[in-house]
């Protein structure tokens, strides 16, 4: 008892200001989880984990004895050294992503990949901030608003600010209720918001659906073989729910292992948000380049998206563009409730559904790419 004592009151006072703020961060991270009800499987860990890990001599960071302490530990061998936890939690991403949207209007597939060309202008704004190509590339991949894409893109590249990397990567991809709506009516006019698209739901074979995971696994192979992790272990997942005899496990991996791996990541990521390492004038600059990508990817998609109606005899709304980052299902939720209060019979869901998992395989390949190259 002595000890902690006096362990306690040999802290100084920044360093207790400085706990005191992530104390804050914590509570704002759990607040929003249940007052607001974004992403709560996520940002309550994250937030209580937050506190957990900035009291003084805790022991979930540090044991005394100088080893890792429980969420070190789970750091260390659940994400820094096989990245495992993102990766499987790819395989209940999967199971719970039905692509019949998107193979019924193949298409879509520009709008996932317009939405990822935000995260290359970031980089190259991180560089001229001053981040080496590696930290830049791992903040660039921010934009795309995939939580698992930025964790295993920043650690393979071992960069500097992992924490930071993780906590607004995860942040923004809650926050695209409040943040794409702004963006969606600066860059587009009511007419264009109002654009009725026709849902004509076409029958796609089982067979296509088996085909699909597998034919999208091998080229995404042969284009960026550093993708395969995340693309493989997704398609693993829609395989799982589209072969027809394995209900059981595609309901196990969409709620039981999906939860379960998405509440351990959050509390895992705390071990990261230690005051001493995430106070930092890089952190803010962090969150500012994250802000940028995010806005440029739904941007980026936006634009492509009236580009494509210069071309098109039907026309396409351009909401439907912001839809292609990779955040799953918000995105779609998000341009949805936006037609119905522009047009209260303007139904967008199935249309911005095959955009925004157009935009998680594309993501993961951006990321097999960025790998690849670096």
């Amino acid at each position: 008892m002595e000890f902690l004592i006096e362990g306690i009151t040999s802290i100084d006072a920044i360093t207790w200001v400085k706990y005191l703020v992530m104390w804050a961060i914590g509570g704002v991270l759990i607040w929003l989880a249940i007052k607001k009800e974004m992403e709560p499987a996520l940002l309550l860990p994250m937030g209580f984990g937050c506190i957990l890990v900035n009291i003084p001599l805790s022991n979930v960071v540090n044991l005394p004895d100088g080893t890792a302490g429980i969420i070190d530990w789970m750091f260390e061998i659940g994400i820094e050294a096989s990245e495992a936890m993102p990766i499987l939690l790819f395989i209940g991403i999967g199971a719970m992503i039905d692509f019949g949207p998107l193979l019924t209007n193949p298409k879509l597939f520009i709008l996932g990949g317009a939405a990822q060309f935000g995260i290359f202008l970031t980089i190259l704004l991180a560089v001229l901030c001053g981040f080496d190509i590696n930290d830049a590339a791992s903040i660039g991949i921010i934009g795309a608003a995939d939580g698992p894409t930025s964790i295993l893109v920043a650690m393979k590249l071992k960069s500097n600010y992992v924490g930071p990397i993780m906590v607004v990567a995860y942040s923004y991809m809650a926050l695209v209720p409040i943040i794409q709506p702004m963006v969606i009516k600066c860059t587009t006019t009511k007419n264009e918001r109002a654009i009725k698209m026709h849902y004509s739901p076409k029958q796609v074979s089982k067979m296509t659906r088996i085909l699909f995971p597998i034919i999208v696994t091998v080229i995404a192979g042969l284009i960026a073989p550093s993708s395969l992790a995340l693309i493989g272990f997704l398609m693993f997942g829609n395989l799982i729910r589209e072969c027809g005899v394995l209900g059981s496990m595609t309901d196990t991996a969409s709620n039981n292992l999906a939860n379960l791996i998405t509440l351990l990541l959050g509390i895992t990521i705390a071990s990261q948000l230690r005051a001493e390492s995430f106070l930092s004038l890089g952190t803010l600059m962090i969150i500012g380049l994250g802000l940028l990508a995010f806005v440029f990817d739904t941007v980026a998609g936006i634009m492509v998206a009236k580009l494509m109606n210069v071309f098109s005899k039907e026309k396409i709304n351009p909401m439907i563009g912001a839809a292609g980052i990779s955040a799953f299902p918000m995105a779609a939720r998000t341009v949805q409730k936006m037609a119905i209060k522009e047009n209260p019979s303007n139904h967008l869901l199935m249309h911005a559904i095959g955009a925004n998992v157009s935009g998680q395989i594309a993501s993961a390949v951006v990321g097999g790419l960025i790998l690849g190259l670096l």
